[in-house]
């Protein structure tokens, strides 16, 4: 017996708007996908953030979720490949200048930075209304192990890591870079590897793309540094967002309330007015106290941070950054304004 004409158009519509959906969703997930690639390049930024302020956050867990538990569709393919595209192509040209301005314009990027991740904000709170005790019981845990986090400090560059450590290094900045409010760079920088694996992507892409053509050598020692780091991106990614949609799904309250404690304590290790200033005997890095040769010869990336006082022309610049970074991720939110933002958006 053949089907009711309307049950085709019924089907027909939905389709559509499954390919009007999608149509709309790319412009959004490239535009994310730089801003969540650039965010991981940075110490204390959150990739996930910037995924939820272009609201392509609930998208992009449900993709991961579906594909790597074998529920196969047209869909997340095109949505992670949006993302991930735009995301591998901003860290890969972005490494270098971006490692060589957090390290010279400290005060006016981390300023940039603040203003972008609270304006993941607003978003995280609609998702979260109305607030029960729960949200907030999860909001002040959250944001308690975040402050301790940035209270413990970060480490330096890492001189030799093991394959191991640049697995582990993998994994823990991947769980973190698709968690909004946790960053895959400070977790990076806390574990000693966050200077090592950018300089490897930026060796890798100089290694292929040098003036002077191919470097089989060079390639080869960025490999070494990208392969090990990039078994644990993927395995700490797969993990992270099916136990995220889980819980998302069952408890989206206090899961919610964590997230936007996060977000808040993410901005505590974002200070901008620090300055490095040189190691006096007895300094300890990577938990070993460094003889004076080795201090004579420590780059300026790897000393300690110390907080001064900002000249008003520089608290005035660094005001202007943290405003301009507040208003692209208001201006990237308003894209996501979709039916997704007033739900977890990870049913069905």
């Amino acid at each position: 017996m053949g089907e009711h004409p309307a049950m085709h158009e019924e089907s027909s519509d939905r389709d559509e708007h499954a390919r009007t959906s999608l149509v709309a969703f790319v412009p959004r997930g490239l535009l994310g996908g730089a801003l969540m690639g650039l965010a991981n390049l940075v110490p204390g930024i959150s990739g996930g953030t910037m995924l939820l302020a272009a609201g392509v956050y609930p998208s992009f867990i449900r993709a991961i979720a579906d594909l790597t538990t074998l529920r196969l569709a047209w869909r997340p393919f095109v949505v992670l490949g949006t993302i991930a595209g735009a995301a591998l192509s901003a860290i890969a040209l972005l490494a270098g200048p971006t490692r060589a301005l957090v390290i010279s314009e400290r005060p006016l990027m981390y300023s940039f930075f603040i203003g972008l991740t609270l304006g993941g904000l607003p978003l995280v709170w609609r998702l979260a209304r109305p607030a029960t005790p729960s949200v907030w019981i999860g909001a002040a845990a959250a944001f308690a192990a975040m402050v301790a986090m940035s209270l413990n400090g970060a480490g330096g560059s890492g001189r030799e890591a093991s394959t191991g450590l640049l697995f582990v290094a993998g994994l823990a900045g991947a769980s973190a870079m698709i968690l909004p409010g946790i960053s895959g760079g400070y977790l990076l920088l806390l574990l000693g590897q966050y200077e090592s694996i950018l300089a490897a992507i930026d060796g890798l892409k100089e290694g292929v793309l040098g003036p002077a053509g191919l470097d089989p050598a060079r390639i080869a020692e960025a490999l070494h540094v990208v392969i090990p780091v990039g078994i644990g991106v993927v395995l700490g990614v797969v993990g992270v967002s099916n136990a995220l949609r889980w819980l998302l799904e069952r408890h989206p309250k206090p899961t919610l309330g964590a997230l936007l404690g996060l977000l808040v304590g993410a901005v505590v290790g974002l200070y901008p007015f620090q300055e490095p200033v040189r190691p006096t005997p007895g300094f300890v890095l990577h938990g070993r106290v460094l003889e004076p040769a080795e201090l004579a010869v420590l780059e300026p990336e790897d000393w300690p941070l110390e907080r001064y006082r900002p000249a008003p022309s520089e608290l005035a610049g660094a005001t202007g950054a943290a405003i301009a970074g507040l208003l692209l991720t208001f201006a990237v939110s308003r894209l996501g304004r979709e039916d997704e933002t007033t739900s977890t958006g990870l049913s069905g």
